[in-house]
């Protein structure tokens, strides 16, 4: 086996570089961190970082945001010929909006803040009542 007679440098070596003077400021990296990336690094922020700049969408304040509790007709249905109803209060049962999933084969008259228009479509086909409490 050869011996090696001078070290082999590594970059974290003072004289990985030869003369280190070359080699002192930020200017050999083209700026401190981030910078140039509008300009001469732009072509490393198209590769790498393409959403580096810009603003993307947004999140509405969780004050603002008001989250319905919604209930489709379906379930709705299911309840009312469990207990023989014909009039059901979805805010009784913990319930905001009534959404028209599934479909309805009796007349009821349903009570609740909100209703989709097709949970409003489907109730009036059936014979039913839509109530806005």
């Amino acid at each position: 086996m050869v011996v090696r007679v001078r070290k082999k440098r590594r970059r974290g070596e003072r004289s990985y570089h030869g003369s280190h003077k070359k080699w002192r400021g930020a200017g050999s990296r083209g700026g401190r961190g981030k910078a140039g990336m509008h300009k001469h690094k732009w072509s490393y922020v198209v590769k790498y970082e393409p959403d580096h700049f810009g603003k993307k969408g947004f999140k509405r304040p969780s004050a603002v945001a008001r989250k319905f509790k919604p209930i489709n007709l379906k379930d709705l249905e299911k309840m009312a010929e469990e207990k023989n109803l014909k009039s059901v209060n979805v805010l009784e049962l913990g319930f905001e909006k009534v959404l028209g999933g599934g479909k309805l084969t009796k007349p009821l008259t349903i009570e609740a803040k909100q209703f989709s228009k097709q949970a409003l479509k489907k109730i009036e086909e059936s014979g039913g009542k839509a109530v806005k409490v």
